[in-house]
């Protein structure tokens, strides 16, 4: 299990540092380079929009890598997603700019965040079941807690190496040459999580599997329509915090405040490590109390905490930004931290790969891709103090508490203890 959990925390954190340069470089200086002629509002809004579709595309991956996982098995998912998202993430980084070749350069980033979104919506169901799949059900939230650090190891990556080359470059370095050498990095990154998965086992769950889904997806739709529903609303508010921490607040804290672009990062960095760090805490917690607890207690203080949140960070200095976005995140893991172990036990093992993903994914539709365009735009209506991005906020967090509650605990019980056992192992 440690090999095992090491290997998709790995990958998991390659995959996701190429989501997540994206985010950053579409906060600092993809709206100037990719769309001059239009005004800087605007412009921050087409490159939050080159964001967006990177999560429109992640059903898509689900179903698609979704159908791979259920019908050939978990393992060659881990593989083709991986490929497929560092090679579109290199080549962000070769795209001329708008004063090269024209209306072609953003239209090439929109086709190139598409393919990204689509290789990473078949990540987390592959490497999350490898790992579930494998664990000892009393431990089954802590184990497939480590694919759930990856995202944070791959922000603070991508993060870190933008971090350092602001602080190397000059502007106009940085703004002509610099943003794209995080881009070319995931080319090494990515040949190092191929390298660490090569060697992985097919998941035994699989592979006891007699009847495989002939068509996943569309038995997800005909059976599980309400579960994915469900899920994908329940999960909204995860990606909602996460992007709005990570990219909206980066992009106004900078251009709206004034702060220092290193201090934005390092406030946002902080807060994400911290996050990283309590994961398999809150995982542990989860197998102790169970999955539906933990996500209703977060989904709670979430709705509590987005209005503090948006007001410490209108004061533009360092401890309070600080503090709102670390309860923010302590608030995002105490959901996320069992997520992993949570989404897969909803689903019977003949359509989980495209059950668990779909859904997933389908909550970064919801509270991913839309949340940095409706903050900026927001935020842009209002005064110093964004209430309206607060509300936003706080809005999908109830939309999230309400989904959550109306779904089942699945912690699994040890036999002879009182409870119900998860119908799906």
């Amino acid at each position: 299990m440690p090999r095992l959990a090491a290997a998709s925390l790995v990958g998991t954190a390659v995959e996701f540092y190429d989501f997540f340069v994206y985010g950053t470089a579409a906060a600092l200086v993809l709206g100037p380079l990719f769309f001059p002629t239009f005004s800087p509002l605007a412009g921050a809004l087409a490159a939050f929009g080159t964001f967006g579709v990177g999560f429109v595309a992640r059903p898509l991956g689900s179903v698609l890598f979704g159908h791979i996982g259920d019908r050939h098995g978990r393992r060659p998912v881990l593989m083709a997603s991986l490929l497929l998202t560092g090679g579109a993430t290199v080549a962000v980084g070769c795209v001329p700019t708008y004063d090269a070749i024209g209306v072609l350069a953003p239209l090439l980033l929109l086709v190139l965040r598409f393919l990204q979104g689509l290789g990473l919506g078949g990540e987390w169901g592959g490497a999350v079941l490898l790992t579930a799949e494998h664990a000892p059900p009393e431990r089954r939230a802590l184990w497939s807690s480590f694919p759930q650090v990856g995202p944070s190891l791959g922000f603070l990556l991508a993060n870190g190496v933008v971090l350092g080359l602001s602080a190397g470059l000059s502007e106009a370095q940085f703004t002509q040459w610099g943003w794209r050498v995080p881009f070319w990095a995931a080319g090494v990154l990515a040949l190092v999580g191929l390298w660490l998965r090569s060697s992985l086992a097919e998941s035994p769950r699989f592979l006891e599997i007699d009847d495989h889904a002939r068509v996943p997806f569309a038995e997800v739709v005909r059976d599980h329509w309400r579960l994915v529903l469900l899920t994908g609303g329940a999960l909204a508010v995860g990606y909602a915090i996460f992007y709005s921490v990570s990219t909206w607040s980066l992009a106004y804290a900078t251009d709206r405040l004034g702060v220092d672009r290193s201090v934005a990062l390092t406030c946002v960095m902080a807060a994400v490590a911290v996050k990283g760090a309590l994961t398999p805490v809150m995982a542990l917690l989860g197998d102790r109390y169970g999955r539906r607890p933990l996500c209703l207690a977060g989904c709670a203080a979430a709705a509590l905490w987005m209005f503090p949140m948006v007001a410490l960070l209108a004061t533009g200095a360092a401890l309070p930004m600080f503090a709102g976005f670390l309860g923010a995140m302590l608030a995002f893991i105490t959901m996320f931290a069992v997520i992993a172990a949570y989404l897969p036990e909803l689903y019977e093992p003949r359509i989980r790969c495209t059950g668990a993903a779909v859904g997933y994914n389908l909550g970064g539709v919801i509270g991913g891709a839309l949340t940095p365009l409706a903050a900026t735009a927001l935020a842009e209506q209002g005064g110093r103090v964004p209430w309206g991005v607060g509300a936003y906020l706080t809005a999908i967090a109830l939309l999230s508490l309400g989904c959550f509650a109306l779904l089942p605990e699945t912690r699994p019980v040890p036999a002879g203890a009182a409870g119900p056992v998860s119908a799906t192992g």
